[in-house]
């Protein structure tokens, strides 16, 4: 199961991190090389920073994504194994609404963590309060 979630969210993952490398410059490299970095502190004082935003969303968009995943984890979970969404698939499929109704809420708050945690990053680059 968990090489069938890595393939489906490698893409999600992918996708964010390749827009924050491409805003790294190869001067911005060659800067770095000719101030004398190696490869370690380039990635340290050079690459992570710039990334740290891509990496953030990268990861809060794979967890989110996750967290709410269900045909997979149907097709491939051992018996006695579930995930929230897959409770809340068997809650509602037994008319239990009342009982898949915390379950559910908690999905929604964890899709909405990430969403208040980049609109709060964007404002503080743009200069927001």
């Amino acid at each position: 199961m968990l090489l069938a979630l890595s393939a489906r969210f490698l893409a999600v993952a992918y996708h964010a991190i390749d827009s924050a490398m491409q805003r790294i410059t190869r001067s911005q490299e060659e800067s770095a090389r000719t101030l004398g970095l190696g490869t370690w502190a380039m990635l340290r004082r050079l690459y992570l920073p710039l990334l740290r935003g891509g990496l953030l969303t990268a990861f809060l968009m794979v967890m989110v994504d996750v967290m709410k995943e269900m045909p997979i984890t149907l097709m491939t979970r051992s018996f006695g194994w579930d995930t929230l969404a897959v409770r809340i698939f068997q809650l509602t499929s037994e008319s239990m609404w009342a009982n898949a109704a915390v379950p559910a809420l908690a999905i929604v708050a964890v899709g909405l963590l990430p969403v208040v945690l980049i609109v709060r990053q964007t404002d503080r680059r743009v200069g927001g309060g």
